[in-house]
């Protein structure tokens, strides 16, 4: 058996996992877990990196000696050197506001049909190109020599050398998915320049080694090789699918997000597929990570978090038994993107929308799970109908598969099947990522075969009919 560092970068926490592969084998521990706390300067929302990294460097040590580490992070956001490879400060925040209305005025010079039949990505206000535009005149970007995204900027820190991979990199909306390649013609008539990029990797491709610096802090004896793997953390999330071979399957990875499609072999970049707001990420093996991203377990987080840190258990317990579908809100909305005041906002949609308002900590969470659970419904239907590809079942990942009530919700609003797990899907889809550029595990069906034998799964089938939920989302679409 072989070990590997998986280094997992959440928007509220990281990570570092230990995976031990061997030929019918795949254990998965955690060495070092830490918090992922944006901090609110005066200039807007800031990434603390340097805590970031630091956990990073105590996870390496903690996991003790390993034969390859791999990075994963959120997408979009990136940090900025200058030419001697110093830091120009901490990354923004993908919640910053300095993206407000840039939409706009991109659209200006490249509409929003001929940017998407381009690059593909479904509208978010805080695609890298719209911060880019955002970022345009300042000295920041005016003194940069080069720009890494999250995961290329830690494994630059560990190793000195820096590129892009490309999972990660088709999330700026400055790839175009049927090439695989930068899209120059966008990035030109919206004056950015690809050069600040450094060179594209695959998953799979050596990332370097770690320093001689980095080896003293943590222990280690080298040479340990960095390995790029699917380093937005969904590629590596959806890789860990624990899909059969040709099963006809939809997935949803749960966490902060809710990323919820198919996987397809080709893009789909039709003016409706643009209107139903999918995006088309690039995936393991030229596969296409067809999506839409809902607002996840997020609204859920920030209303714990303004209640105090209840205990979850009993505050699912309480969401149980409240009427279901009482009232429901758009988790893809953009007006419960921002921090603060959640259960207020979700109180205020649920009133304007004429539905009952809830009131009690157990009626907003089954508000919250409810309105997901019907979003995962719309999105995955959505798909099917756009991309033309049937679905037998839904795979769900990541830390959602922990929420039973929010599985068999999903299950119920689909009318299919639900297979929950693995929960850590990032961590093993990025371990399987470096055991496979090491000759032990073979190709991606390979790796998720690996998965289904190894890892814990629990099914949910759908109860009852699925009439109460098209009545449900009439409440949203006929408003």
């Amino acid at each position: 058996m072989k070990s590997y560092a998986a280094v997992d970068l959440g928007a509220s926490s990281g990570r570092v996992m230990v995976g031990r592969v061997g030929p019918d084998s795949l254990e998965l521990s955690e060495a070092h877990r830490f918090p992922n706390r944006p901090v609110r300067t005066p200039e807007g929302l800031r990434w603390d990196i340097l805590s970031l990294y630091a956990g990073v460097l105590e996870g390496l040590r903690a996991a003790g000696q390993v034969d390859s580490v791999g990075i994963d992070s959120w997408a979009v956001d990136y940090g900025l050197l200058d030419a001697d490879g110093a830091l120009l400060g901490n990354p923004v925040h993908y919640r910053d506001a300095r993206t407000e209305g840039i939409a706009e005025k991109v659209w200006a010079t490249v509409p929003a049909e001929e940017l998407y039949a381009a690059t593909g990505l479904q509208y978010a206000p805080f695609n890298t190109l719209y911060q880019l535009t955002a970022a345009h005149s300042s000295a920041q970007l005016t003194h940069a020599e080069r720009l890494l995204l999250i995961p290329d900027l830690l494994t630059y820190w560990l190793t000195g050398e820096q590129g892009t991979e490309l999972t990660n990199a088709s999330t700026t909306q400055l790839i175009d998915p049927r090439t695989r390649a930068w899209s120059y013609d966008i990035a030109a008539r919206l004056g950015i320049d690809l050069d600040l990029f450094a060179p594209l990797r695959q998953p799979g491709d050596p990332a370097g080694l770690l320093r001689p610096e980095v080896l003293e802090e943590t222990g280690l004896r080298g040479p340990v090789p960095v390995t790029a793997v699917g380093s937005h953390d969904t590629a590596s999330a959806v890789a860990a699918v624990p899909a059969g071979d040709g099963e006809r399957f939809a997935y949803i990875c749960t966490g902060t997000w809710s990323l919820a499609g198919l996987e397809l072999d080709a893009p789909v970049l039709t003016e409706e597929s643009r209107a139903a707001n999918f995006t088309n990420e690039l995936g393991l093996d030229g596969t296409v990570r067809y999506l839409r991203n809902i607002m996840g377990l997020w609204l859920l987080q920030e209303c714990v978090r303004a209640w105090g840190e209840p205990d979850l258990g009993a505050l699912l317990l309480d969401a149980a038994k409240v009427p279901p579908l009482r009232s429901v809100v758009d988790a893809g909305d953009a007006a419960f993107l921002a921090p603060g005041r959640m259960p207020e906002r979700i109180a205020e949609a649920c009133r304007a929308s004429g539905q009952p308002v809830p009131e009690t900590p157990g009626e907003i969470t089954r508000c919250i799970l409810d309105s997901l659970a019907l979003a995962h419904r719309r999105a995955i239907a959505d798909a099917r109908r756009l991309a033309d590809h049937p679905v037998d079942v839904v795979y769900v990942v990541g830390g959602g598969t922990r929420n039973a009530l929010l599985c068999q919700l999903t299950a119920d609003a689909c009318g299919l099947p639900v297979v929950a797990g693995p929960t850590e899907a990032a961590a093993l889809g990025n371990v399987l990522v470096q055991a496979r550029a090491h000759g032990l595990v073979g190709d991606l069906a390979e790796a998720r075969g690996l998965l289904t034998r190894t890892q814990p799964l629990t099914r949910y089938e759908p109860q009852g009919d699925t009439a109460p939920w098209r009545e449900a989302e009439a409440r949203l679409t006929d408003r």
